[in-house]
Parts: structure tokens; sequence; C-alpha cells
């Protein structure tokens, strides 16, 4: 119970680090953008782009759910069973999740490639976990930290960004899911409210040129 209790703690305090010093994106995508496709290598080995993606279903998607997240930064970590609850749930309706992975493994080796492959075989990760190796795909999102969220149309056109719910420390204390609220939108024809909310999370950690 202290253990848990001290984690919170720890969770808050960083929460205000993080909020506090983490720069707004510059650039990137705005709701309306058409959402820039990729190639990155995912934790089997092999090369996807948006385009090789299929639903649960075998199926052509209804729409994406991309997420720049990691194995390292804690809010990410507390991320990781809702995000794999969230492919379950909305890849059978159309909206397969893609997790990118977009840290420099130079300044967070917990994130290189290999760590990649073994964290998603010991959480049993159900959707593709992609290397943004090079970090040139989440600066066209326009994403700065982990976990941060786009969901794209079928044509990959953003229609909602930022954070998956509205409270990034406790699941059980959740009581709006943005991400599903926002495919019941666009289900229904219509633009997703709010289109935009805030991500908490860690700052992606960028190899200085």
């Amino acid at each position: 119970m202290k253990r848990i209790f001290g984690f919170s703690l720890a969770l808050a305090a960083l929460a205000a680090v993080v909020i506090a010093a983490t720069a707004p994106a510059v650039g990137g995508i705005k709701i309306g953008d058409k959402a820039p496709d990729f190639k990155l290598k995912g934790v089997d080995g092999k090369t996807y782009s948006l385009a090789d993606i299929k639903d649960a279903n075998g199926k052509t998607p209804k729409g994406y759910i991309v997420t720049f997240t990691c194995n390292t930064c804690p809010f990410a970590v507390l991320y990781e069973d809702r995000i794999i609850a969230l492919h379950k749930k909305t890849s059978i309706m159309g909206y397969p999740v893609v997790a990118i992975q977009p840290n420099d493994p130079a300044l967070k080796p917990g994130d290189d490639f290999a760590a990649m492959q073994q964290r998603s075989k010991e959480k049993n990760f159900p959707f593709l976990y992609l290397f943004d190796d090079g970090q040139k795909v989440f600066p066209q999102y326009g994403a700065s930290r982990t976990p941060e969220f786009y969901v794209l149309d079928k044509n990959m056109v953003l229609r909602y960004t930022g954070a998956l719910d509205d409270n990034a420390e406790d699941p059980a204390a959740v009581k709006v899911n943005y991400i599903e609220m926002a495919i019941k939108y666009m289900e229904n024809n219509q633009a997703p409210d709010p289109a935009i909310t805030k991500a908490i999370g860690c700052s992606i950690k960028v190899k200085k040129s």
C-alpha cells in the first residue's frame, strides 16, 4: 500500500514537471489536415505504412488511432493496459491502434528496438508497435508527449488529437474516454467534440543535432 501511495505521489510530482516543462509542438497537423503516411519497422521486423494496416476483421480500416508512446515514461506505462483494451474494442469497429515509439534510444536506452520487442512480448500487445527510427515521423504529426493520440478517418484526415481519456493517473476514475467518444461522432458522420484535448505525459526525448 505504501509503495502504491509513493508511486502516486511520484507521478503527481512528475505530472507537474511534465506539464510545466513540455513546450507545445511546433508545426504538425491540425484538425482537418491529412496525416502523413510513413514506413516504419515494427517489433516483428516487418515494415508498415498506414496503407498496410487492416482492422480486426481483416478489412481496410474506417480509421486509425495513432499513438506516440514508449516503454519508459511512467504515464505511457500507466496507459498500456488501456491502449490494449482500446485496440481490442475499436479494432473490431474498424479503428485499429498503431503505436509508434518516438524517443531517441541514445537518450533513453530502455526505448531501443530490442526493449520494444521485449515489452511488446511481455504485454502481448495486440496492436502494431513501430519504431520512429531517426525521429522523422513524430514532428510531422506535431507530437510532443508520450502518450499522445491522433484519431484519423479512412482518408487519413485528422479528426481528434490529445489524450485517451480524462484521468491519466487512475483508470478507475475515468469519466470520459475521448477517443471512444470521437469515434461515436465519426460513426454518425459528425465532427468530434471535443476535437482537441491536452495530452498528459513525458516529453519526447529528441536527439540534439
